[in-house]
């Protein structure tokens, strides 16, 4: 028979995320209600996406390079994704490892710098 008691950490932390969770949710709403600052107006309640209006044809074309930007957002990202938990480990490797990790990450940054003086130079960074 399998003892299911080990498991009741895990759900009480489950639990009281949910709670969290939904307090974070619901509580603001709440207190927007009660202290009287819900009050909608026809701005607040139209529909806001991606930083454009929504009053046009849903198949007009417009400028990609918000799209380029939140890519090239999300990179950088996964690059201190990456980076953080090597920081933390490269070095308890020990000998030649730690080397050829530092070396790997360091390939990593180079080919993340080239990909940005890349962008840099196409114009994809620059706002008008």
């Amino acid at each position: 028979m399998v003892d299911l008691s080990h498991y009741l950490p895990i759900l009480i932390f489950l639990g009281i995320a949910l709670v969290l969770s939904g307090a974070f949710v619901v509580l603001p709403m709440v207190a927007s209600r009660f202290t009287g600052a819900h009050k909608p107006t026809p701005e607040k309640l139209t529909e806001y996406e991606c930083g454009f209006p929504a009053f046009e044809d849903s198949r007009s074309q417009f400028d990609v390079r918000f799209y380029l930007v939140a890519i090239l957002f999300i990179v950088f990202d996964l690059e201190a994704a990456f980076i953080y938990p090597w920081a933390v480990s490269v070095f308890k490797l020990g000998g030649s490892a730690s080397w050829t990790a530092w070396f790997s990450m360091m390939i990593f940054i180079a080919e993340l710098a080239l990909g940005l003086v890349y962008a840099w130079k196409k114009g994809a960074l620059d706002w008008e």
